[in-house]
C-alpha cells in the first residue's frame, strides 16, 4: 500500500515530535488546532501516525479564581519539576474576545522563567469562546505532548465557571487554587468544581496572608468533609493544602499528594479506565460538533437553521423547530 504525500509528511512529522524536536510540536499542535478541512485531515493522519505511549504522562488539570496567582503557582511547581530532570509542558489556555475573538496569548511572558527552562515547553492557546476555558483541541496537543515525552502535561484554564468542569474530562487529576478566603467567600466556589477537585490548594500562604491562608483551607476541608468520599481514591482524598507560589513553601507536599494520588490510580487500573471513559465522552463531543460544523458549512441547511431560529424568536415551539430541522438533515444525508 503507498501512501499518499500528505499521509507519509505526517508519518515524518510524528517521528520529530516523537524525537523531542520542539518546532516540530509547535507546529504539530498549530495542525490541530486549525480548522480548515485539509487541516483537519491531515491533523487526523498526525494524531493516527504518532506512536504508541508507554508509561503515561500525567495530565494535570488548574483551574481557580481570578487573582489567586495561577501563572506564578505554574512557575513555581514547574520549575520545581524540571529542576528535577522532568519534562514539563504547559497548555495554557487564554479566553477569545466575544468581540473581536482575539487573544492576548500572553503566558510565555507570565511564565519568563519556565519558558526559558529546557525542560518546559508553554503552548498558549485561544479558547475560542469554547465552554469551560478549554480550546476545542486541547486533547489532540495533550496528546502531541505526551507523544513529544513529557513526563507533565499541565492545562491551565480561564477561571471557574460550572462549565469549567470540562477540564476534569480530560485530565487525570485536577487541581483547584484558592485565595486566602475563607467563611462566606465559600460561595463563591462552585460546588460541582469542589466535588471534581482531587487536591485543593490554598495560595499566597506567606507573610500576613498565612494565618488567613491556614483557616481558609481549615473552612475547605470541613466543606469538603461534608462532600461524600469518592470510592475510587484512597482515604484522605481530595485533600486542602496551603502552599505559597512566591516562596515555594507547600509545593514539593502537593507534587508528593499528585504522585501519590496518581501512582494509586494507575495501579488500581482507575487510570486506563478513566481514560477510556473520556476517550468516549471526546467521540461524543467531536460528533456534536462535526454535526454542528455540517449544519454550518450546508448553504441549504444554515439557511433551515436561520429560518428555524427566526420562527422561534416569532413564538414557535423550540422542540417542534428543532425536529424540522434534524428532519432536514437526516434528509440531506440520506439523499
Amino acid at each position: 500500500m503507498t501512501l499518499t504525500t500528505g499521509v507519509r509528511d505526517m508519518a515524518e512529522l510524528a517521528a520529530r515530535i516523537a524525537a523531542g524536536d520542539r518546532r516540530a510540536l509547535s507546529k504539530g499542535i498549530t495542525l490541530v488546532e486549525s480548522t480548515r478541512p485539509d487541516h483537519r485531515a491531515e491533523a487526523r493522519a498526525l494524531l493516527a501516525a504518532l506512536p504508541a505511549l508507554g508509561r503515561p504522562a500525567m495530565r494535570l488539570g488548574l483551574t481557580g479564581t481570578p487573582g489567586v496567582g495561577k501563572s506564578t503557582f505554574i512557575e513555581s511547581f514547574g520549575l520545581m519539576l524540571a529542576d528535577d530532570g522532568l519534562r514539563v509542558a504547559v497548555l495554557a489556555v487564554d479566553p477569545s474576545s466575544g468581540v473581536s475573538g482575539g487573544s492576548i496569548l500572553g503566558d510565555k511572558t507570565r511564565m519568563d522563567r519556565l519558558s526559558r527552562h529546557t525542560g518546559a515547553y508553554i503552548r498558549p492557546s485561544p479558547s475560542n469562546r469554547t465552554l469551560g476555558g478549554v480550546a476545542r483541541r486541547t486533547r489532540e496537543a495533550v496528546r502531541l505532548c505526551e507523544a513529544a515525552g513529557f513526563d507533565l502535561v499541565l492545562i491551565e484554564t480561564v477561571g471557574v465557571g460550572q462549565s469549567e468542569t470540562m477540564v476534569a474530562n480530560m485530565t487525570d487529576l485536577f487541581l483547584l487554587l484558592l485565595a486566602p478566603a475563607g467563611g462566606d467567600e465559600l460561595q463563591g466556589v462552585k460546588r460541582g468544581i469542589m466535588e471534581m477537585a482531587d487536591l485543593v490548594l490554598v495560595n499566597k500562604a506567606d507573610g500576613a496572608l498565612k494565618a488567613e491562608a491556614e483557616r481558609a483551607a481549615a473552612d475547605y476541608a470541613g466543606a469538603l468533609r461534608l462532600m461524600r468520599h469518592r470510592p475510587i481514591d484512597p482515604d484522605g482524598f481530595p485533600k486542602v493544602r496551603t502552599v505559597s507560589a512566591m516562596t515555594g513553601a507547600g509545593l514539593a507536599e502537593a507534587r508528593s499528594e499528585l504522585e501519590t494520588l496518581f501512582n494509586w490510580r494507575r495501579k488500581q487500573g482507575v487510570l486506563a479506565e478513566r481514560r477510556r471513559t473520556q476517550d468516549l465522552g471526546w467521540f461524543r463531543d467531536e460528533v456534536d460538533a462535526g454535526l454542528r460544523d455540517l449544519l454550518d458549512s450546508d448553504e441549504d441547511l444554515r439557511a433551515k437553521l436561520a429560518d428555524s431560529a427566526r420562527a422561534v424568536a416569532d413564538g414557535a415551539a423550540p422542540d417542534a423547530a428543532a425536529a424540522d430541522l434534524l428532519d432536514a438533515l437526516r434528509a440531506r444525508l440520506s439523499g
